[in-house]
């Protein structure tokens, strides 16, 4: 679940991923052999180097991150992987963005179509709501025992970041696309750890929930993200805090 603040929402994104943390490194494979088909050096593709951060806050194992752009750089045997993103509409008037890694895209465009119309979705053209949201980089930092809040603002302004906020039990910094690599590397290289590190869809106005949609709009998220081709599900829901997910 990706593409708001809400620290409530954020528990409920760790919580799945600590859950489903094969899958997730099988998403952030494909991510990691799209990356490098630029080049397999992090140190010259931006792009890799963030993916690779990426993979380092799920805690994947560093040969497993190298086999994967390995294959990527055609070093490897590997497949041939297609980014497609889909949008359309959700329960409850949400918007959604859906974006795939795929080798057959007549597959991946049925199965996505099939989850929208099977959980109280419709699949929509492309431009139908991703006006509605805006390509941001998104770093979280979890609050600990001797981590000062003004030291990581400080340290997050001072790198380019564009917003900080302070939330229950997390930091979240936001940055423009072009700023997202320098800042995470100014903040890795003060010896901040990540919860999560990535560039995100983050929705302009958000649509707050109500208890009886909750579950819809959940049970939807989750098929989509259950889908081998999906990697990433962004969307504008709000969910409200005493619902426990």
């Amino acid at each position: 679940m990706s593409g708001h603040s809400k620290w409530h929402n954020i528990q409920l994104k760790k919580g799945k991923t600590d859950a489903k943390r094969g899958q997730i490194f099988t998403k952030i494979g494909k991510e990691l052999a799209v990356a490098a088909k630029d080049g397999s050096n992090p140190d010259l593709n931006a792009k890799l180097r963030d993916v690779i951060a990426k993979a380092k806050a799920s805690n994947m194992a560093l040969d497993t991150i190298m086999r994967a752009v390995k294959k990527g750089a055609g070093e490897l045997q590997g497949v041939n992987f297609e980014e497609i993103v889909y949008e359309g509409y959700g329960p409850a008037g949400v918007a959604v963005i859906i974006k795939v890694l795929t080798e057959n895209k007549n597959r991946s465009a049925s199965s996505v179509r099939y989850i929208l119309d099977r959980n109280g979705g419709n699949l929509g053209a492309n431009g139908c709501v991703s006006f509605m949201f805006q390509k941001k980089g998104q770093i979280i930092i979890e609050k600990k025992d001797g981590i000062d809040e003004d030291d990581v603002m400080m340290a997050a302004l001072d790198a380019g970041a564009e917003d900080f906020n302070s939330q229950e039990e997390i930091f979240e910094i936001t940055t423009a696309m072009e700023d997202f690599s320098s800042v995470r590397v100014a903040l890795e290289e003060a010896g901040y750890e990540f919860l999560s590190a990535e560039l995100t869809m983050i929705p302009d106005i958000l649509v707050t929930l109500k208890l009886e949609d909750c579950e819809k709009v959940q049970n939807l998220i989750d098929k989509l993200e259950a889908d081998d081709d999906v990697q990433s599900v962004y969307h504008n829901a709000e969910f409200p805090e005493e619902w426990e997910g």
